[in-house]
C-alpha cells in the first residue's frame, strides 16, 4: 500500500499578508492587494494597477545566504518555505538532509535579473554585468536555493509550467513521497513582479485597469501580481508519529495539455475537464463528493468561461451546488505562485470549514453561472477541495485535497 501524504506546514508570501495566519484571515475579510505599480514606471502603459508585496524584508528570513546575492523570486521562496516548516513545528536541522526535498514552480523564474542585464545590453553598459549574475538569474536557483538555506540536500526539482506550476511542483513532491524518496518535501511555487511579465500581458490586452472581477459579466483582465506559497508534505505515518497538526491530505493530481494552441484554451474546456478527472479518479472521489473548487478564474473573459463549462461538463448538475472561489479577486495573478498558494487556500477551507470569497462580482453573467461565493466569505463544510491551475501552452493542473481521517 502507497504512502498517505499530509500537509502539515503552510509558508505564504502575499500582497495581502505574509504568513499563514494574517493572509487567512486578510482573505476571509476580502482585502485586495491590489495597487499603483511602484516597481518601475508604468507612464507609457494603458493600465498601472498591481499586486506587489509590500515592506517584504528577506533578512528576517535569512541565516546563511546573502539577501543581496537572491534574486527576489528565491528571496519569497525561502521566506514561505521557513514559514512553513516553523508552522508545521519542523526544525531544518531535525531532519536528514539526504531525505529533505525541494519542488518548487515558477512561470518567470528571476526576470528581474533579466530586466537588469537588458537595461545594461541597452545603454552599452554590460561592463556594470557581474559574475554575480549568472548566479542570481537562471530559474532552476530558486529551488536551489532554498535547499542551500535550510541544507536540505534530497530530491530538489524546479517546474517552469507557467501558472500551473504550483500545482505541478505539488503533484511531483507527492509523487517523490509516496516512492519513499524523501521524509519530508516543501512544495510550493514562486514568482516576482516585474516589468517583462507585466508589459507581456498588457500588449495581450488582457491586464484589467482597476479590479479583477473573476466571471463577472463586465469583467476586464487579470491583475498581474507577485508571492510565493510552499506547502509541508509528509506522510500521514510520520505526521501523527511526531504529533503534527495536519490541515488537510492530498489524495490526487491531474496533468493534461489542450494541445490546442500556445495561448488560447481549448473552446470546449476539453484538458481543464481531463484534468480534473484524472485528479478525481486518482483520489478515488467522486465529482458528486467534491465540496469546494478553488478556480483559476483569472478574471478574463475567455478563462472564466471555459473553467465554467469545463466544470459543468464533469460534473453535471452537481456543478450548481458546488461553491468555487477565485482568489486572484484579492491578490491578482501570482503566476507561477499562484496554485501553490490556491492549495494552501483549498487546505486552510478544508481545516476550518471556510470557502474565501470572490470579490469584486457584482453583475451576473448568463455564461458563469454558477455558485461562485460573491463578495462575502462562507461557512461551509469541506470534505473535498478542487485546486484548479491552468497555464499557457494549454498546461493543465488539478489537485485533490480531503479531510484526513487517521
Amino acid at each position: 500500500m502507497q504512502s498517505r501524504i499530509v500537509i502539515t506546514g503552510i509558508g505564504v508570501v502575499t500582497s495581502i499578508g505574509t504568513g499563514r495566519e494574517q493572509f487567512w484571515e486578510n482573505l476571509l475579510a476580502g482585502r485586495s492587494g491590489v495597487s499603483v505599480v511602484e516597481s518601475f514606471d508604468t507612464g507609457g502603459y494603458s493600465v498601472h494597477r498591481g499586486t506587489e508585496v509590500k515592506g517584504f524584508n528577506p533578512s528576517e528570513f535569512l541565516a546563511k545566504l546573502d539577501a543581496a546575492e537572491l534574486g527576489r523570486a528565491s528571496q519569497f521562496a525561502i521566506a514561505a518555505a521557513r514559514l512553513a516548516l516553523t508552522d508545521a513545528g519542523i526544525e531544518p536541522d531535525s531532519l536528514d538532509p539526504l531525505q529533505a526535498g525541494v519542488s518548487l514552480g515558477t512561470t518567470s523564474g528571476e526576470p528581474r535579473e533579466v530586466e537588469r542585464f537588458d537595461d545594461s545590453f541597452v545603454n552599452n553598459e554590460l561592463d556594470k554585468v557581474g559574475p554575480e549574475f549568472i548566479g542570481r538569474y537562471p530559474c532552476h536557483l530558486i529551488s536551489a536555493h532554498v535547499a542551500e538555506e535550510l541544507g536540505f540536500a534530497g530530491v530538489n526539482m524546479m517546474i517552469p509550467t507557467a501558472c500551473a506550476a504550483g500545482n505541478y511542483a505539488i503533484a511531483h513532491a507527492f509523487d517523490v513521497l509516496r516512492r519513499g524518496r524523501a521524509d519530508v518535501m516543501l512544495a510550493g511555487g514562486s514568482d516576482s513582479f516585474s516589468r517583462i511579465t507585466y508589459t507581456g500581458f498588457a500588449r495581450l490586452g488582457a491586464v484589467a485597469p482597476e479590479i479583477c472581477q473573476p466571471f463577472d459579466r463586465n469583467r476586464k483582465g487579470m491583475i498581474p501580481g507577485e508571492g510565493a506559497g510552499v506547502l509541508v508534505l509528509e506522510t500521514l505515518k510520520r505526521a501523527v508519529a511526531r504529533g503534527a497538526r495536519i490541515y488537510a491530505e492530498v489524495t490526487g493530481y491531474g496533468l493534461s495539455c489542450d494541445a490546442h494552441h500556445m495561448t488560447a484554451a481549448h473552446p470546449e474546456g476539453d484538458g481543464a475537464a481531463r484534468a480534473m478527472r484524472q485528479a478525481l479518479d486518482q483520489s478515488g472521489t467522486r465529482p458528486e463528493e467534491v465540496s469546494y473548487i478553488s478556480a483559476h478564474g483569472t478574471g478574463t473573459p475567455t478563462n472564466d468561461r471555459l473553467e465554467t463549462i469545463a466544470v459543468k461538463s464533469l460534473f453535471k448538475e452537481h456543478a450548481y451546488r458546488i461553491p468555487m472561489s477565485s482568489v486572484k479577486s484579492m491578490l491578482g495573478h501570482t503566476m507561477g505562485a499562484a496554485s501553490a498558494i490556491e492549495a494552501a487556500v483549498c487546505a486552510l477551507a478544508v481545516q476550518t470549514n471556510r470557502i474565501p470569497p470572490t470579490m469584486n462580482l457584482e453583475v451576473p453573467d448568463p455564461e458563469c453561472d454558477l455558485d461562485y461565493v460573491p463578495n462575502r466569505a462562507r461557512a461551509h463544510t469541506v470534505n473535498v477541495a478542487m485546486n484548479n491551475a491552468y497555464a499557457f501552452g494549454g498546461n493543465n493542473a488539478s489537485l485533490v485535497l480531503k479531510k484526513c481521517e487517521e
